[in-house]
């Protein structure tokens, strides 16, 4: 079929795995996913209590969470030290840093396109209200 892309004839027939990044997506946009990560690479590695701080507007429930799961994800790695009173830190892992890239796209495509889907937004929101 002309003008199709070739990957499309091997896309799968359940519409969950259609795409070949959704299970990335579902891992590095979740909610808090991104703050906890460009924290973590800004900054170093850090207690919870200075993520806390950071992210300011993150329960401290919710930062548990997502860090177990980034955790798990193998995104970031949680030092446990062994001492009065004990301490935890969290760090970004080397496959953590690994989406450095990406979210270098991003922060371009954020600078350059931002004001532009404001505008669309803008322009949309007009047309509704006539």
């Amino acid at each position: 079929m002309a003008g199709k892309p070739t990957w499309t004839a091997r896309t799968p027939t359940n519409p969950e795995d259609a795409c070949p990044i959704g299970p990335v997506v579902d891992i590095v946009f979740s909610r808090w996913t991104t703050p906890i990560l460009w924290t973590l690479n800004e900054y170093g590695r850090q207690r919870f209590v200075e993520l806390e701080r950071r992210i300011t507007t993150i329960t401290p429930k919710v930062l548990t969470q997502r860090l177990r799961q980034l955790e798990r994800d193998g995104l970031i790695v949680r030092t446990y030290h062994p001492e009065v009173p004990p301490r935890v830190e969290y760090e970004i892992s080397d496959l953590g840093r690994g989406l450095a890239p990406l979210f270098a796209h991003l922060a371009d495509w954020a600078s350059t396109n931002l004001d532009r889907v404001e505008q669309a937004r803008h322009d949309y929101d007009a047309k509704a209200a006539r």
